[in-house]
């Protein structure tokens, strides 16, 4: 049973590891086509501390659900080598979904964020590296991610 174990936990670690470089660059490329012409590279290379915190949130937040959904998988594999695949391929997708609901409800928290702040163009104070607002951002994405987190849970929960 040992070397059961071993093996499901290096599967574990591959799908890990692959799914994590996905959803951090899905992540990423998600945040430059929302930031309003920014150039987020040339930001960092001027040292932006407020983009690099943000950027650094929005990662952080994917890898919160993506640590959710990884657990999910786990459970997956076990009972996959039991014979229930269906277990597998719903975390899988469970996974996948979790990544998706990340990043758009982080999207859309930033959109209503923008809209109760009024007179204040978040994205231009960033690029003028006003790390209150960097903060702020970077609030709403990580507490967004955390209650994304609890639903993710919750369907592999329900599938699994």
């Amino acid at each position: 049973m040992d070397i059961v174990n071993a093996f499901v936990g290096l599967i574990q670690l591959v799908i890990a590891i692959i799914l994590a470089v996905a959803a951090l660059y899905i992540g990423y490329a998600t945040f430059s086509k929302i930031t309003k012409g920014m150039d987020e590279a040339a930001e960092l290379r001027k040292g932006n501390v407020a983009v690099g915190i943000v950027i650094a949130s929005i990662l952080f937040a994917i890898a919160i659900v993506v640590q959710s959904g990884i657990a999910g998988i786990s459970i997956g594999i076990m009972n996959a080598l039991a014979g229930d695949w269906f277990s597998l391929i719903a975390a899988v997708i469970q996974l996948i979904l979790g990544i998706i609901l990340a990043v758009a409800v982080s999207y859309f928290a930033l959109h209503v964020m923008d809209r109760l702040t009024k007179g204040l163009n978040e994205f231009e104070e960033l690029k003028k590296g006003n790390v209150a607002v960097a903060l702020l951002m970077a609030g709403v994405i990580i507490a967004t991610a955390v209650i994304i987190q609890s639903g993710v849970i919750g369907i592999t929960s329900a599938l699994i």
